[in-house]
């Protein structure tokens, strides 16, 4: 199937109206570099056999396609799992950080810079320094770092240098803009390895096709399944989006496919301690990106709120705006009740654990009907190990 451009990225890098690089000049070259290379770098023969390999014998790839029967009997409906969760690292991030520390020695760069909010973005870029031998910086916010202390703990093991972002909210946002001032001060030697498909052009673009993978997986494995290589509807819960990204992207143009999101209401999109961009969200401009984002009057970006470390950013990335702005996809927002009582019933009825980020997801079944011959695909983006603390406290385990 060909990817049409109508919900993917055009040449300017813009999602309809959303995307383009809005940077200081500082980091102009560097963006001018990736993005006259990045496209060219990673469809050389050399570099996909690479990738690929490293996708295969070391992420642990393709990951199954799971049908869950419990789940499909209780809700009357097809359920399958793509299960991330079983990455090496513990969730989808390790596609990305595999694909840019490849793109990142062919541009003979020494030097690796990430940020990072639940700590799995981390964690993947630490993992593939230590496979590359290449000096690792890890920003993070400091009530992240102590609510994912067993990620903390992780990238520490990997070699990687933990440095907090002690400014707003102390999550995910603060890290974004310490990482992009270390960025700055070392545009020569330093690559910075965006988690998410959020920043300025190409970063979203190059991290949904790294992303990719996934979707193109589903395709097949569906196919073996269901006999046909699409589902009804394609669910995964938004941050910034990346896994969402990855399982939406060979369904963009498809019209047979529904596409949902799941956002973080946090405590209520009402309360003034939510994530839920798509309610709360304006037309801004965050981290060198125009997207949606959660401001004032004045254009002051307002601080983010989910229990789930991954989830707090005040934005969502450029194609994720432009998909709810042009009605392409369905955008549901989930209370962190709602949310951790599903990493709860998902453990209980399937046996999986699950991020308390994926959960979001899977709490649709509880708030949307579908028909009894839907089938539904859930990208089950990472498993639960990071937030035990996290569901200990809340349930009193």
């Amino acid at each position: 199937m060909k990817i049409s451009q109508s919900y993917n990225v055009d040449k300017k890098g813009f999602y309809g109206e959303f995307g383009g690089a809005f940077i200081p000049e500082m980091l102009y070259p560097n963006i001018k570099e990736l993005e006259e290379n990045y496209i060219k770098l990673t469809s050389e023969i050399n570099f996909k056999r690479e990738f690929e390999q490293l996708l295969k014998d070391y992420v642990g790839r393709p990951t199954p396609l799971y049908y869950a029967k419990r789940m499909s009997e209780k809700y009357q409906t097809k359920i399958y799992l793509k299960r991330e969760d079983l990455c090496h690292t513990g969730a989808h991030k390790i596609n990305n950080t595999i694909g840019q520390i490849l793109l990142a020695k062919r541009l003979g760069k020494t030097r690796i810079i990430a940020e990072t909010g639940a700590g799995q973005h981390g964690v993947a870029t630490a993992t593939v320094c230590a496979l590359a031998g290449i000096n690792c910086v890890i920003y993070m916010g400091e009530l992240d770092i102590k609510r994912q202390s067993p990620n903390v703990a992780r990238m520490k093991m990997l070699g990687a240098t933990v440095r907090p972002a002690i400014s707003g909210s102390k999550t995910l946002k603060d890290a974004t803009n310490e990482a992009i001032r270390d960025w700055i001060n070392n545009p020569v030697d330093t690559h910075y390895i965006i988690g998410s498909v959020v920043g300025p052009h190409p970063y979203p673009d190059m991290v949904a096709r790294f992303q990719s993978v996934i979707s193109e997986e589903c395709r097949y494995q569906l196919k073996e399944f269901e006999g046909r290589e699409y589902p009804d509807h394609v669910i995964a819960c938004v941050g910034g989006g990346s896994n969402a990204a990855g399982i939406y992207y060979h369904y963009l143009d498809d019209p047979r496919v529904n596409i949902i999101a799941v956002e973080a209401a946090g405590q209520g999109i009402k309360t003034g301690k939510s994530a839920a961009t798509s309610v709360l969200g304006k037309i801004g401009i965050i981290h060198g990106s125009k997207t949606l984002l959660m401001q004032t009057q004045d254009g002051q970006i307002t601080e983010p709120y989910s229990i789930s470390a991954g989830l707090d950013y005040p934005g969502v990335g450029p194609m994720h705006a432009h998909l709810f702005d042009s009605g392409r996809a369905e955008f549901i927002s989930v209370q962190d009740k709602e949310a951790m009582n599903w990493g709860l019933a998902l453990s209980q009825m399937e046996g999986i654990i699950p991020a308390i980020e994926t959960a979001h997801a899977f709490s649709i079944l509880d708030v949307r009907k579908f028909e009894k011959e839907d089938v539904l695909l859930f990208n089950c983006s990472g498993r639960g190990d990071k937030d035990l603390d996290t569901y200990i406290d809340y349930f009193k385990l």
